[in-house]
């Protein structure tokens, strides 16, 4: 089942349009065999070449998260100095 997706156009160096996009996919918890088993996320990365898709457990994209919240934080902060910088 596709959760979210997010897609990005941009044109390269000859003005051609191309179009990437992130796709979250989630497969839900199950019985098998009598066991529950962890369910599956699949993050698929499209582009107009093609696409590749990573198959993660939840704590696989629960550790994936918490790095990409923390670059993102850190990001936000570096250019919220530089601005700091510019108005000083």
């Amino acid at each position: 089942m596709i959760d979210e997706e997010i897609t990005h156009w941009y044109k390269d160096e000859k003005g051609e349009i191309h179009r990437t996009g992130l796709r979250i996919e989630t497969e839900p918890a199950s019985m098998n065999r009598g066991f529950p088993k962890d369910g599956v996320m699949v993050l698929r990365i499209c582009a107009t070449e093609g696409s590749h898709a990573f198959r993660l457990s939840p704590d696989e994209a629960l550790r994936l998260g918490t790095m990409l919240l923390a670059l993102s934080r850190e990001q936000l902060l570096a250019k919220r100095a530089l601005w700091q910088q510019l108005e000083d």
